[in-house]
């Protein structure tokens, strides 16, 4: 208990200093790139910055963890504590424990984080304040199909939960049987409500004797069921920048749509399952370390760990983008990387946990 304290208060104070510095130049360097194109507004700056930071904090804290677990071990061999705690009994699992529970204990507050659209879309918020001087920026033109409906919105405003210049198409095999035309429209109780439209209809024949098409004046028609505006908005704009709940709705809802959502299985995947790949590297690294500094080169050691970290997290990343961009599916970029990070770290603390045979001597 005394070392599990020890070492994850060291490894907590070193994640901290490391990602509050990371974050501090990525941010700073950002607002000197653009501080030419920010309004001139105060709290928009204040805003920017702030959604920045999130931002910042989203990309770098993985990587800060696994920074924190190699500044903790050097700062261990350096002052001789590694070998202390292992001459007085504790073996290498139980040095490795308060990483590892530190390590998963940040990350599951970080995926939490991600049911927050202040976190999830930090980063387009920030753009948007950049080039609108507003945080919140209207869809334009949104053409959509939904439950055979063809549906046009002129603005999107998804939080407010309402959209101008609706166009509403019901199709029946192919051909038009309905129009709705109406100014606003607004989401609520899961359906999109018309105060007040113009509902046209057409026959199944046209012809000069009889009936042409129906103009009604109609009100509260209620449209869409469970298509949320922030699915919408993400959906249909190709955004990316999913909130845990706004994925999961959008996957269920749209999966009966003949609507591709690789995207959202791949933010889905993303979101859950590539900031695991902290506690697997943690477990590699730590076992290629011997237990003083009289075995290895410390600064050696930093680079060679910092460099594969860094390495690891750019390719991690790279296949990422690659599966949100469809070149290969989310389950070959996402999930089987994390997988492989994961055998390797298992079989190392299997191989380290497994006691040496003796050799018997004849």
């Amino acid at each position: 208990m005394l070392a599990f304290r020890y070492i994850a208060f060291h490894y907590i104070k070193y994640v901290i200093i490391i990602l509050a510095a990371l974050c501090a130049f990525m941010v700073g360097f950002d607002y000197m790139e653009n501080i030419s194109k920010l309004p001139d507004s105060a709290n928009l700056v204040v805003i920017y910055l702030v959604y920045k930071l999130f931002y910042a904090i989203d990309m770098l804290l993985p990587l800060s963890l696994v920074f924190g677990m190699i500044a903790t071990k050097v700062l261990l061999i350096r002052s001789n504590a590694l070998v202390a705690f292992f001459s007085i009994g504790y073996s290498k699992n139980d040095v490795l424990k308060p990483f590892v529970v530190v390590s998963v204990f940040f990350i599951s507050i970080y995926i939490a984080f991600h049911s927050t659209s202040a976190f999830a879309r930090a980063n387009e918020y920030a753009s948007n304040i950049e080039n609108s001087a507003g945080y919140i920026q209207p869809t334009s033109n949104l053409f959509f199909t939904f439950e055979n409906k063809y549906v046009f919105f002129g603005k999107l405003y998804p939080l407010q939960q309402r959209a101008t210049d609706v166009r509403v198409f019901q199709m029946d095999e192919g051909n038009l049987k309905e129009l709705v035309v109406a100014t606003s429209a607004y989401y609520k109780d899961e359906y999109w409500h018309v105060p007040k439209g113009h509902l046209m209809r057409k026959p199944d024949h046209i012809s000069f004797e009889g009936a042409g098409i129906t103009i009604e004046e109609r009100e509260e028609l209620a449209l869409l069921k469970g298509f949320k505006p922030k699915i919408l908005d993400q959906v249909y704009e190709g955004k990316v920048n999913y909130t845990i709940m706004d994925a999961i709705d959008a996957l269920f809802l749209l999966t009966d749509q003949n609507v591709n959502v690789d995207r959202i299985k791949s933010a889905l995947y993303k979101t859950f399952l590539n900031p695991f790949f902290v506690p697997s590297l943690i477990i590699i690294i730590f076992f290629f370390v011997p237990v003083s500094q009289r075995f290895l080169n410390v600064t050696l050691f930093s680079f060679g760990a910092i460099l594969a970290s860094l390495m690891t997290w750019s390719l991690l990343f790279i296949l990422s983008e690659l599966a949100f961009n469809k070149a290969i599916s989310s389950e070959v970029g996402i999930v089987m990387p994390i997988l492989l990070l994961f055998i390797g770290a298992i079989w190392q603390w299997h191989r380290h946990s497994t006691p040496a045979k003796k050799k018997r001597v004849s």
